[in-house]
């Protein structure tokens, strides 16, 4: 696979509690040059992004994050924030309690609030495969293809775990046609990034992609 193909797939991300301006725009920086799918950065920072990269790269968020336990109006909030503030796409994290109860109709009628408050925005629904048992998988697998979202995704990286190839073969086999999957947490270097990709990943959440290529240019020179 060429890298130019890999690297459209990556959500460059930084997520950390310390991110700074200037590190968020080097990220955005980045997606730039490199052609990424968008940059996914901390919703504090969207409207200054969104107006920095001024239609460049999109700009993707997340809610919810990384614990999932927020309200439903607190979620809803956020993501149509995060979308008045030029957010073209979301991340949500879903309520991990609810699925270890069984209340699946609370979780399908979450994602589809959320959905609606993206206002036609993209939205990716995080259910933090490294807490779910693979019962519990295959029925969020289910519940987000019911729902309406674009997407199912594996981690936030802040969990313990991140996405494994088990995980996205599992998705693969059991979302819906409509459905697409991003891969986070844990993609190490390219060879990781080209597994999930063939595995059925649309998306990369990563920001040790564009590092790679980085250094492989530095190498060149």
């Amino acid at each position: 696979m060429e890298l130019k193909d890999i690297l459209s797939k990556v959500d460059h991300t930084l997520l950390s509690q310390t991110a700074t301006w200037e590190e968020i725009r080097a990220i955005c920086d980045d997606g730039i040059r490199y052609g990424c799918a968008s940059v996914c950065i901390p919703a504090s920072y969207v409207k200054q992004a969104a107006e920095y990269a001024a239609g460049r790269v999109p700009v993707c968020t997340v809610i919810g994050f990384p614990n999932g336990y927020s309200t439903t109006a607190a979620k809803c909030f956020e993501a149509s924030d995060a979308v008045a503030n030029g957010a073209d796409e979301v991340d949500m994290v879903i309520n991990l309690g609810w699925v270890k109860d069984g209340k699946w109709d609370e979780v399908l009628a979450e994602i589809k609030a959320v959905k609606a408050a993206c206002n036609g925005k993209l939205l990716k629904v995080i259910i933090e495969t490294c807490f779910l048992a693979e019962e519990e998988k295959i029925r969020m697998c289910e519940i987000v293809t019911q729902s309406g979202a674009e997407y199912i995704k594996t981690s936030t990286g802040f969990g313990g775990g991140g996405a494994t190839r088990e995980d996205v073969a599992l998705f693969a086999a059991h979302i819906g046609p409509d459905v697409k999957i991003k891969a986070a947490g844990g993609i190490a270097d390219l060879k990781d990034a080209e597994d999930f990709v063939a595995l059925g990943a649309s998306r990369l959440g990563t920001s040790r992609v564009v590092k790679a290529v980085k250094a492989m240019e530095k190498e060149a020179n």
